[in-house]
């Protein structure tokens, strides 16, 4: 075994509601004794397609020991299941540039004499367009023909930023810019999104940012966050998402560590769209 990323369920927040199962490509997810559990290693491709599909932030990924994922054995298990599980299955990989395993699951078919669920030009084009459908996540757009003449003027915008670093792996609670302040957990992606991040939302707070779909150990991140509630005493915390099903993750962790704290404080959730817009705000 060697360690890599791979999907981590929480059982005591997981209420076996199931919304997961469908969404998981590999057919990874069971549920058992009224939870879901992951059946197997070799099934779970650590991808977490699962994970925005969780409405109380039970998924999560880590990284651990675990048997390398087996795209033939994944094949095996949703053969039993029908074409359009097949079909998903290969989509997804392609959404994410897994093209190797995209060449065997075809293979795989292939030995076993299972009509592709696919046309073989439509699987040409997927190659080619993948981006074009799918995991909004991993979707390419171009919004460069929405912008006007105004929004491409040159504009110095002074920073807002008032710390360094930013990264929540690397922020210390106990540095005096968090002390008794307002604080914003933002996704990496948002600034890039929203055009007036710095003197909207940053001015006045202090900075850290996550991803809740890429990043490693996301228990430090809770301990985190528990300690910039209980031992910085902070005053609200403010977290921005972008729209994208997993983006979601970073609210879960921030709930999950209020739920720790020994402090309450109020949480406000912010959600942006994939151009910027915000789509929802409200405390939480």
């Amino acid at each position: 075994m060697a360690k890599r990323k791979i999907i981590k369920i929480d059982e005591n927040l997981c209420n076996g509601c199931g919304l997961c199962i469908p969404n998981c490509p590999e057919g990874a997810l069971q549920i058992i004794d009224g939870k879901v559990r992951l059946i197997s290693d070799l099934f779970c491709d650590g991808l977490g397609a699962c994970i925005g599909h969780c409405p109380v932030g039970a998924i999560t990924i880590e990284e651990r020991e675990a048997e390398k994922y087996d795209e033939r054995k994944v094949m095996e298990n949703i053969v039993k299941q029908g074409e359009n599980v097949i079909k998903a299955h290969l989509e997804h990989l392609l959404e994410h540039n897994e093209h190797k395993l995209f060449k065997e699951a075809i293979e795989f078919l292939k030995e076993k004499g299972i009509k592709l669920p696919i046309e073989k030009k439509e699987v040409k084009e997927m190659r080619h367009n993948h981006f074009m459908s799918g995991c909004p996540g991993a979707q390419a757009m171009d919004f460069r023909s929405e912008q006007t003449s105004n929004e491409t003027e040159q504009i110095r915008v002074k920073s807002q930023l008032r710390q360094w670093p930013v990264q929540l792996h690397l922020i210390s609670p106990m540095a005096p810019y968090f002390q008794n302040a307002d604080v914003l957990l933002v996704a990496d992606c948002v600034a890039y999104a929203l055009g007036d991040f710095h003197n909207s939302y940053l001015k006045g707070k202090s900075l850290a940012i996550a991803c809740p779909k890429l990043d490693d150990g996301q228990e430090e991140y809770i301990e985190k966050i528990t300690s910039l509630i209980d031992d910085a005493k902070i005053n609200t915390l403010t977290v921005l998402i972008m729209q994208v099903p997993c983006c979601s993750g970073l609210l879960h962790l921030a709930q999950e560590a209020a739920s720790k704290a020994k402090r309450k404080i109020p949480i406000k959730k912010i959600i942006v769209s994939l151009q910027g817009e915000i789509l929802s705000e409200e405390w939480v």
